[in-house]
């Protein structure tokens, strides 16, 4: 899959260097493999969720969240968000009330 986009990436593990591990393992992962479904996602990423129209994959031992929207056919995955997980509880909030 190519993954869309590396710099929102960078940017998080800028702020946050702990995560900068976990997330290129994650990146190296996604990239070399060619997903045809959410089922087969969850082979690679146990952990990850469904929360239509995203893909939500947990990191760094449930530490941070990445946000992504997966076009299976064009095997192409757009990174949305890069959260803290408080970050994404909040975003859950916003999410469950239609704010997204």
């Amino acid at each position: 899959m190519h993954v869309i986009s590396l710099k929102m990436l960078r940017n998080f593990w800028l702020r946050h260097p702990a995560a900068e591990s976990a997330l290129r393992q994650w990146h190296t992962i996604v990239e070399h493999t060619d997903f045809q479904g959410f089922d087969h996602i969850k082979q690679f990423f146990n952990a990850a969720d469904y929360v239509p129209p995203y893909v939500v994959f947990d990191g760094a031992g449930n530490n941070y969240r990445v946000v992504v929207v997966v076009h299976y056919r064009g095997k192409r995955i757009y990174v949305r968000e890069v959260m803290t997980h408080a970050e994404y509880d909040k975003w859950c909030k916003r999410y469950r009330k239609g704010m997204k």
